[in-house]
């Protein structure tokens, strides 16, 4: 431990006993020369100009620096309207994976603590939480990380300008520091990796004056309490979720689905499960007003699109989780010659991450058609470094990525949905094959595991072709990232399923897996099934129970007609 804090110490001195050389030499110029000279100091020029220092942005700065040139970085965030700011890293790190996996990690513990007693272990009820502790443990965690990119840039010869960076032309950038002082730099490649912020729900009166954002949740330095989160994206469950978990009095205000752009069914499963857990949820209902009250708390008001009727309630705090928009409003692209898509104001790309101006590029969030997340920044990032200076022409393949929702009960995903593989290939095209499962540390405690699901989506026709996993349970990140690989190299999976370590979640996909390639999907079900018991067997089937380890075949199942489909 101690020679690694050692270690940690010797770049961070290094880079500040530079940067105090930088000052000195940037204030005794200051001294010795005119303003016009000064100016023409200021100028700098590079290979590349990294605008924005998220994971994207950084990862391709660092593997141009790699490459040998002369790369710079400029990077500024701008406070929430509720004054939250931070340090180098972008969203992941400061305001989104990092702290949120950290504070579900906290949730999940909680769930633990109280299944212990099972095990042997004496713990004394009711157990209680500290937000204090946890939020200084994790913002401490994030300020290592803002440190060691810091450190990383450095030790990579990367220029680190803290500047809001906006467009003079297609090859030059103004950028302003918290000052006011302005540092012109020029480039022959510029890549904007902005990201994006949350979006506010401005037309409702006192959403930015007393509502708070995924900006802010994470920085809190006191607990945020009896909790409104509005929205139903990714965003909105997962900090509903741990903010339940840790005991908090929580409840979701969602206007339409949960999780758009997710497999529906398995979206409705993960809400079925919080709702279980204590998450409260409004369900069609669209605030439209938030007032502070003299005690200090907020009361919320409402429209029930159902009834028709308008509600009020109390809570502490209103988490809005509405959507995100990309930072391009104050880049003045327009000078640039770089185009956005009117509508969502993101950046047009190409296959290349190319704009409409050649030399200048967008990867990452504020890209249009890309997806919001950070491996797949990072990737982009480095893809295009290494075709820009490194002789390569490989393209970031933007098809089956994996990704996994950190809801309490965890949702992960590689490829099509149900819905989209139906619309892209047609009803009949399409196989859906599926299982509930029974995790084995859920048995000893009892736990719920009405939820804990598997679908896989294939066509019909051999091979059968996976076209998405679906995972639902437990640890549910390990499992997918594991699949995708089977995902994008179907052949292998197809022709031999691999082998599996047993007594894990992976075993279970695996199971369902090799009934695919062997065929023998309806053979395995149990014989109660094959008595074409109708819709009150295949219920039966679809519920966790004695045969809950056995996958089912949706459009060929023995309750129902062959051929046919039974609607969940």
């Amino acid at each position: 431990m101690a020679a690694m804090a050692a270690a940690l110490r010797g770049p961070v001195a290094r880079f500040r006993s530079r940067t105090r050389a930088w000052t000195r030499g940037t204030r005794g110029a200051a001294n010795a020369v005119g303003a016009g000279q000064q100016q023409q100091q200021q100028q700098q020029s590079f290979d590349l100009l990294v605008i924005g220092g998220g994971s994207g942005g950084l990862a391709c700065a660092k593997e141009a620096a790699q490459l040998g040139k002369k790369v710079a970085v400029a990077d500024y965030v701008e406070p929430s309207p509720r004054g939250t700011r931070w340090g180098l890293g972008g969203t992941c790190v400061n305001v989104g994976c990092i702290p949120k996996k950290l504070m579900h990690q906290a949730a999940l513990l909680g769930g633990m603590i109280k299944d212990a007693h099972h095990y042997g272990w004496e713990v004394t009820l009711p157990i209680q939480h500290s937000w204090k502790k946890m939020a200084e443990a994790v913002q401490n965690h994030v300020k290592s990380l803002n440190w060691g990119h810091r450190v990383q840039l450095q030790d990579r010869k990367v220029k680190y300008f803290n500047i809001k960076a906006s467009f003079v032309n297609e090859h030059m950038v103004q950028g302003v520091d918290k000052g006011g002082k302005v540092t012109l730099l020029s480039a022959d490649h510029i890549v904007i990796a902005t990201g994006g912020r949350p979006r506010y729900p401005t037309q409702i009166k006192g959403a930015m004056e007393y509502g708070v954002t995924s900006d802010d949740i994470f920085w809190l330095k006191e607990s945020p309490g009896k909790t409104l989160v509005v929205g139903a994206s990714y965003v909105a469950l997962e900090c509903a979720g741990f903010l339940t978990g840790i005991g908090l009095d929580t409840t979701v205000m969602m206007r339409s689905i949960p999780l758009r752009g997710f497999d529906q069914q398995m979206s409705s499963l993960v809400t079925e499960h919080m709702e279980s857990h204590g998450t409260r949820f409004l369900k069609g209902c669209v605030p439209s007003l938030i007032q502070k009250l003299p005690t200090g708390q907020l009361q919320v008001t409402w429209e029930d699109h159902a009834s028709g009727k308008e509600d009020t309630g109390t809570f502490d705090t209103v988490l809005w989780a509405i959507g995100r928009v990309p930072e391009t409003r104050n880049l003045n692209l327009e000078k640039a010659g770089v185009n956005v898509n009117p509508e969502n104001q993101k950046i047009v790309v190409d296959a290349q991450e190319a704009t409409s101006v050649p030399h200048i590029f967008a990867i990452g969030d504020v890209a249009e058609g890309r997806p919001e997340l950070t491996p797949t920044a990072i990737k982009a990032g480095k893809l295009l470094a290494q075709r820009l200076f490194g002789k390569s022409s490989a393209l970031m393949d933007y098809s089956n990525v994996p990704t996994t929702v950190f809801t309490p009960l965890e949702y992960g995903c590689v490829g099509l949905s149900e819905e989209e593989a139906v619309a892209l290939h047609g009803q009949e095209h399409v196989e859906v094959y599926h299982a509930y499962y029974k995790p084995l540390e859920f048995t000893v405690t009892d736990r719920d595991a009405s939820q804990c699901y598997i679908k896989m989506v294939c066509l019909r026709e051999p091979p059968q072709l996976v076209l998405g996993l679906h995972f639902l349970g437990p640890n549910a990140g390990e499992v997918t990232q594991g699949f995708a690989l089977g995902i994008n190299l179907p052949k292998v999976m197809m022709d031999r399923p691999p082998q599996t370590v047993h007594l894990t979640f992976h075993f279970e996909c695996v199971q369902m897996w090799g009934v695919i390639c062997t065929g023998d999907a309806d053979s395995r079900d149990p014989s109660h099934l094959l008595r074409r018991g109708g819709e009150t067997a295949h219920l039966q089937a679809l519920r966790p129970g004695a045969h809950c380890d056995w996958m089912l075949r949706l459009s060929h199942h023995p309750c129902q007609a062959e051929g046919t489909r039974y609607a969940m």
